[in-house]
């Protein structure tokens, strides 16, 4: 199994999803971390020129059509992973990760290796009130 992680320094989890400029992949065997690897990752800071999309009232976050394109784009980087670790993201890019098979689950623990720790225990909590 492969669980990544966004993170800014290689060793905490992002509070944003889409600000992380890191995915920390970890792999793990019979309950044991037996790899670590990061990855680039694209995001905001890769999109910044793209125009926000205006939205209609009523409308969420990250549905539109440009929105799931940049998320495809950044699923595609952990597509060998099961599990992403996030501190926050919004509604869009939780919902796309699911459409690739990822779990993502937003967390309000820091340390990467803690929180894999937990999940791997059953006893991560998902965080919704996190997602905007």
């Amino acid at each position: 199994m492969k669980i990544a992680a966004v993170s800014d320094d290689g060793y905490n989890i992002s509070q944003h999803f889409g600000r992380a400029p890191y995915y920390v992949v970890l792999t793990v065997e019979n309950g044991v971390i037996v790899n670590k690897e990061q990855r680039s990752k694209t995001g905001h800071h890769t999109f910044a020129a793209h125009e926000a999309h205006e939205m209609a009232p009523g409308e969420r976050h990250g549905f539109d059509a440009g929105s799931q394109s940049r998320h495809a784009s950044m699923a595609d980087t952990i597509s060998d992973c099961q599990v992403l670790l996030a501190g926050g993201m919004g509604w869009g890019a939780y919902e796309s990760l699911k459409g690739y098979n990822i779990e993502p689950i937003v967390t309000d623990v820091e340390n990467i290796y803690k929180a894999v720790e937990l999940y791997l225990k059953g006893k991560l909590p998902n965080l919704m009130d996190r997602l905007h």
